[in-house]
């Protein structure tokens, strides 16, 4: 049994004066990237400096403004990354590097010794600050604690009034998840005080849930809390930076930014530590689906995944929101059809706005393709295999014979497990297109009649083989298929009745084809069945689907 009795409950916020719950997300908010501190540190394999400078490469054309470069007093390899960024001039005019460092002088100069020649950065100092660290980590008081803080901010400031650039500073009480409120905010109101932000030379002040603690509600009412309490409010940039203990690092983001959070600091697909930090690119999706520009250039997730994976040697999970190769899948035969008739829907009314079951967006608006929306294993339905008949192959099968032809499938299925497109198309050739035994079609003439008593205003001769033997039939009727339907039941002395019909064009142009679909009786041993023909000329197309299903019957 789980000894759960050996965990406490966090704490939770008393602040009833809340004000988040009513809250809604409008815009995206400052995004910054730490892919390549957070997450690189995170790799069991972290990237050599190319690497590096590709993946940072990939972060600006993704629009990325403010991007983490690393921990340059931290290593050599994290220094000489940096000093190929401005050495190669590979910083546009418009992007923020970030730099983390320890509130220590010796790496705040050295820091300072690999911005040289950057234009505009943002240096991140950090001390922990949470009272279980504070305990049991490095044994310090409340007072302890923030002079550190003082007197990093104090170095900082010192360095950067000889330094030739723009230099923005950023204090992390790291830990704020586990912090208490009040001391959260002295220790921040002190980095204020010492800096003196105003509002054109802001202040950023990030608040992180270095470990999830607690439940959303708990990191939104937090934020709000030091949102109201902070002095200078105009003078500060409120940033989160989330991590994902508890798997809600998506959800505490979004509250966070209702609870007035103006900046995100996160990763592609939340690679970081443990479980990882909060992937900015499902909420940036997240906000598309709402239509919300995300302010990223984020319309081919193909080509993110590529990068990453193949940079950070990481693979992002076939169920991973959005990026996941299952996401837009549909095995449930329920799911298969709400989606067939959704987009048939879309089509006919020929609307603009994306209305779709199960599918909260267009695949192809992010890079993805249809293929792999609907795919078939032995929890499918009907409704699915006629979606891939459809949107692969152009056949429109009658709502009649959907059932037929899943029942087909689903016995393969139920063998083999996934049946592919390729194999549900050789299936329904080896079912219908090419049954033609021991019926064959071979060739027809087609005469119009003047009209007699019983209409039959056309005559056919029919030329078909019978086990290989070719024989011919002639017969009179109401339109061709009437007429080979009379001729066929006498001379195979058999009761038919054609039950329904329908036809359609394969593809555009002058060369396209029809497929002609009929549904026949046969109504002395009541079995009925569909059949299918494929000709460049319906009439032909017509007269095979009615060899179709007599094979099929027989």
């Amino acid at each position: 049994m789980l000894n759960y009795k050996r965990y406490q409950k966090a704490p939770i916020v008393n602040f009833p004066e809340r004000q988040w719950p009513n809250k809604e997300i409008t815009k995206a908010p400052i995004w910054c990237s730490v892919d390549l501190r957070d997450g690189n540190q995170a790799l069991i394999e972290p990237m050599v400096v190319e690497e590096k400078i590709e993946y940072f490469g990939l972060l600006v054309d993704l629009g990325f403004k403010e991007i983490e470069v690393g921990f340059p007093s931290a290593s050599q390899i994290e220094f000489d990354f940096l000093r190929q960024l401005v050495d190669r001039r590979l910083i546009p005019g418009d992007v923020t590097v970030q730099v983390l460092v320890q509130c220590r002088e010796h790496l705040i100069k050295r820091t300072f010794e690999a911005l040289e020649g950057v234009k505009r950065a943002v240096v991140h100092i950090y001390n922990s600050t949470s009272t279980l660290q504070r305990d049991v980590v490095f044994h310090m008081s409340r007072d302890e604690i923030k002079q550190i803080a003082v007197e990093g901010t104090k170095l900082v400031k010192e360095y950067a009034k000889n330094f030739p650039g723009e230099i923005i500073l950023e204090y992390s009480p790291e830990s704020f998840s586990g912090t208490e409120l009040d001391f959260a905010l002295e220790i921040c109101t002190a980095v204020q005080e010492i800096w003196v932000p105003t509002p054109q030379n802001k202040i950023i002040l990030n608040l992180p849930a270095t470990v999830e603690m607690n439940t959303p509600n708990v990191y939104a009412d937090q934020i709000e809390w030091m949102n109201n309490h902070f002095i200078n409010r105009e003078s500060v940039i409120l940033s989160v930076h989330p991590h994902n203990d508890r798997g809600t690092g998506i959800a505490i983001t979004e509250l966070a930014l209702l609870a007035g959070a103006d900046r995100v600091e996160g990763t592609l697909f939340g690679n970081g530590e443990r479980t990882g930090n909060v992937d900015i690119l499902t909420i940036a999706y997240n906000m598309f689906s709402q239509g919300i520009n995300p302010d990223l250039n984020i319309d081919n997730i193909t080509e993110i995944i590529e990068k990453y994976e193949r940079l950070c040697k990481m693979h992002v999970h076939e169920r991973h929101p959005y990026a996941g190769k299952l996401v837009f899948t549909a095995f449930s035969g329920s799911h298969q059809d709400a989606i067939n008739k959704g987009i048939k829907a879309m089509k006919e009314r020929n609307s603009s706005i994306w209305a779709v079951p199960y599918l909260p967006i267009d695949p192809s608006d992010i890079g993805r393709q249809y293929e792999p929306i609907v795919r078939i294993n032995s929890q499918s339905g009907k409704g699915g295999v006629a979606f891939i008949m459809e949107n692969y192959f152009g056949y429109k099968l009658p709502k009649g014979m959907h059932k037929e032809f899943a029942d087909v499938i689903q016995k393969m299925s139920e063998k083999q497990g996934e049946v592919t497109p390729d194999q549900i198309m050789s299936e329904f050739k080896h079912n219908y297109l090419d049954k033609k035994e021991p019926l064959h079609f071979v060739k027809c003439r087609i005469e119009d009649m003047p009209e007699c008593a019983d209409e039959c205003n056309t005559h056919v001769v029919v030329v078909y083989t019978d086990q290989g033997v070719e024989k011919t039939i002639e017969a009179s009727g109401n339109g061709p298929i009437d007429a080979v339907q009379r001729g066929l039941q006498s001379v195979l002395n058999i009761q038919l009745k054609v039950l329904d019909y329908s036809e359609h064009a394969l593809g555009g142009g002058a060369n396209a084809q029809a497929a002609a679909y009929i549904h026949m009786l046969d109504t002395v041993t009541s079995k009925a069945t569909f059949g299918v023909g494929v000709s460049s000329n319906i009439t032909r197309a017509s007269i095979r689907a009615i060899f179709s299903a007599l094979n099929r019957l027989r």
